[in-house]
């Protein structure tokens, strides 16, 4: 058999091959179109799967419109970041003075000092007597002093005044042959005070002596005077008795 027989042969069985396969291609279509069920219902959802790992911050977005105000306040929002410190404000009052601390302990025992000698001590003292005093006036002037340690008494004035504090000794004696009253009077910063107040009736017409004293302790600037009553403050003027005002320092004060 020669080779142009063979290959008729050959060309023979592939032809029909491709036929048959196309056949069974076609029943195969026709097989499944005329066979298949109609699609099933959706079956049941299922669980919900793991949470995924957190995404990656994404790019600040550009400001919101502004929104509609409603009149309902809404919730407090976070704490922002601290600012920046702020000026110094400006120093404020005084407080109040604390309590007392509690007392330190005692000093060292100091030296001895010299011993004191009374010639060093003040000694204020003075008496002064009505010879020739100005009229007018509720003040008791006694014009003629007779004595004056250390010049307390001021005889243009009538007044006694303390240059050392202290506890002072005042009298005085006045001669009057009328009803008559008559005043120690002090002066402690200012304010005018009544001592003591001494009167004597006179119904005769006679010398009488009203006299008085008391003890009073002073401080520096005090002031001591006689005064008389505006009604009854009558004064015997003359030789023949005199009428004195005295005053001393007894001790001062510590």
């Amino acid at each position: 058999m020669d080779d142009s027989t063979t290959g008729a042969i050959m060309e023979v069985p592939r032809g029909w091959l491709a036929v048959c396969v196309l056949a069974v291609s076609l029943a195969s279509t026709v097989t499944q179109e005329v066979c298949r069920a109609p699609d099933g219902k959706d079956g049941a959802a299922g669980k919900p799967g793991r949470p995924g790992r957190p995404g990656l911050k994404g790019e600040q977005g550009e400001p919101g419109a502004a929104g509609i105000r409603t009149g309902i306040r809404g919730l407090k929002g976070d704490q922002g970041e601290p600012g920046a410190p702020g000026r110094a404000g400006n120093v404020g009052f005084p407080g109040p003075s604390g309590p007392p601390g509690v007392s330190g302990l005692p000093g060292v025992k100091g030296i001895k000092g010299n011993a004191g000698n009374i010639k060093d001590q003040p000694r204020p003292a003075f008496s002064a007597v009505r010879r020739n005093p100005p009229m007018g006036g509720n003040v008791v002037i006694f014009d003629t002093v007779i004595t004056n340690q250390e010049g307390p008494y001021q005889n243009h004035s009538g007044r006694f005044v303390c240059a050392v504090p202290g506890y002072y000794y005042f009298t005085f004696q006045v001669v009057s042959k009328w009803d008559i009253c008559l005043s120690i009077m002090s002066s402690t910063r200012s304010q005018v005070q009544r001592s003591l107040g001494f009167c004597d009736t006179n119904s005769k017409g006679l010398f009488q002596v009203v006299s008085g004293g008391t003890v009073l302790q002073l401080q520096h600037g005090d002031q001591v005077w006689i005064e008389k009553d505006p009604t009854k403050g009558r004064i015997y003027q003359g030789s023949e008795a005199d009428s004195i005002f005295s005053g001393f320092l007894i001790f001062p004060s510590i």
